[in-house]
């Protein structure tokens, strides 16, 4: 028997990393969805500071997850 996912964006921020804001959003979707399934990265961004450096790591993911109708 086959299968239905549910795919949705999300958006993750941290102040470290790319990485760090896919984690960020990962772990916290997975506090409301069950049975993540995978997580693409869609696209990624950084906000500059007033110091000329990074400030914020953005990551715009695409997320699937088993849908139960």
């Amino acid at each position: 028997m086959g299968s239905v996912y549910k795919v949705i964006e999300i958006v993750g921020t941290d102040d470290s990393s790319w990485e760090a804001a896919a984690t960020t959003a990962i772990v916290t979707a997975s506090k409301t969805l069950r049975d993540l399934r995978v997580a693409e990265v869609m696209q990624q961004d950084v906000t500059i500071g007033d110091d000329g450096k990074p400030d914020q790591f953005r990551v715009k993911l695409s997320v699937s997850f088993k849908y139960e109708g």
